[in-house]
């Protein structure tokens, strides 16, 4: 038996398929649904791995739904060329800004004046987290341009005030990848995609600490038995044994998050997730 979109959500278009460019990069946008917007120069990437699973599942039933703008489409000349090489010299080249303004307008254009972060993908950006992610989650959608070769005009992210966002303290080829993750981050958020619910908030980071262990059967597997506190049936203990392995986790492993854990229960107990 099909599951029916939602009625909020109308006949989605946008479905995973092993031809995404054409499916994504000319629908119009269905109100009332997340929306990811790419502009990139490599539209054929989408929905990728998004396009799987439970996100994948959500986007065919029409709980987010996403575009690509493909920034070759407004390149100039015969050869359709988006960069030129940097101003004072130096190696690589620079995504152009007159062409990327063509491809942000059109962008925002299909928009219906909701809230929707503008986003460069840029190794010196503020780096992405999971309150970043829960943030997104609750705007109309995102708007994300992922740079290629030494980057892009600095024109024009201060006209349009571009919010720049790193995924980690590495640097990738392009902002592909990182736009994937970025994106899984955030629809695993939005309502109805993940199955239960209390997925998300028991999860790593969700009330400021790594996740507890998991196990399940067999109960004894190479001579590694379940923690017996787990098969006592006592869900007060469970749940104890629970928070004391995630905080001592994280105050193993992420000292920086445990320090600012600390700090956020002497202000009342953790942020609300």
């Amino acid at each position: 038996m099909t599951t029916k979109p939602p009625r909020s959500a109308g006949r989605i278009a946008v479905r995973p398929t092993l031809r995404p460019r054409e499916l994504m990069t000319d629908t119009a946008d269905v109100a009332g649904v997340w929306t990811a917007k790419i502009i990139t120069l490599f539209p054929q990437a989408f929905p990728g791995v998004l396009g799987e699973s439970l996100t994948g599942k959500a986007l065919k039933d029409g709980l987010w739904q996403m575009q690509t703008f493909d920034l070759r489409r407004y390149g100039l000349g015969k050869h359709r060329n988006v960069d030129d090489t940097p101003a004072g010299g130096g190696a690589g080249m620079v995504l152009r800004a007159d062409v990327l303004e063509k491809a942000i307008e059109d962008a925002h254009a299909g928009g219906a004046g909701g809230v929707a972060p503008l986003v460069y993908l840029s190794p010196r950006g503020r780096r992405f987290d999971q309150q970043m992610a829960r943030n997104w989650a609750r705007a109309d959608g995102v708007t994300l341009l992922c740079g290629r070769f030494e980057g892009v005009d600095e024109r024009v992210l201060q006209h349009f005030n571009i919010q720049e966002v790193s995924l980690g303290d590495f640097v990738l080829t392009g902002g592909e990848i990182a736009a994937q993750a970025m994106i899984d981050a955030t629809v695993r958020l939005l309502p109805g995609v993940l199955g239960n619910a209390e997925s998300a908030v028991e999860e790593s980071f969700s009330a400021g600490l790594l996740e507890h262990p998991q196990y399940t059967k067999p109960p004894l597997w190479h001579g590694h038995p379940i923690p017996e506190v787990l098969l006592s049936g006592n869900h007060a203990k469970i749940a104890q044994w629970r928070r004391e392995m995630a905080e001592k986790l994280t105050q193993d492993r992420r000292p920086d998050l445990w320090d600012a854990y600390v700090k956020q229960q002497g202000k009342g107990g953790p942020k609300d997730p």
